[in-house]
């Protein structure tokens, strides 16, 4: 299992746009494929920075995952309204391994 992380720079007066377009990734990933862990806005701090990140069995699983999503009538029309809008300005993704697991159980003070 490997995690893909998207790092985004967007445009600080179109959030909301952003938080749209996640919330249809929140619909159309699991759909195609992958196990969404979440999509990540500014809150405090840096107003452009923003994350994608979810997990997927492998580089050629991905492969297979972003043919499915490109043809997806959601996943086409969530890219083309990024395209439109023009909030995100930058993206870069890198595929990590979790080399911490297994975790010990929360302990709560």
């Amino acid at each position: 299992m490997i995690t893909c992380f998207i790092r985004y720079e967007i445009d600080p007066f179109k959030k909301e746009a952003f938080a749209e377009y996640a919330r249809n990734w929140g619909r159309a990933i699991p759909k195609n494929g992958a196990d969404l862990i979440g999509y990540f806005g500014p809150h405090e701090g840096s107003a452009t920075t923003a994350y994608g990140v979810y997990n997927i069995e492998s580089l050629a699983a991905y492969e297979a995952y972003r043919a499915r999503l490109a043809a997806d009538p959601l996943g086409r029309e969530n890219y083309e309204f990024a395209r439109r809008e023009g909030f995100i300005l930058k993206e870069d993704r890198i595929f990590l391994k979790n080399v911490s697991a297994p975790h010990a159980k929360l302990v709560l003070p």
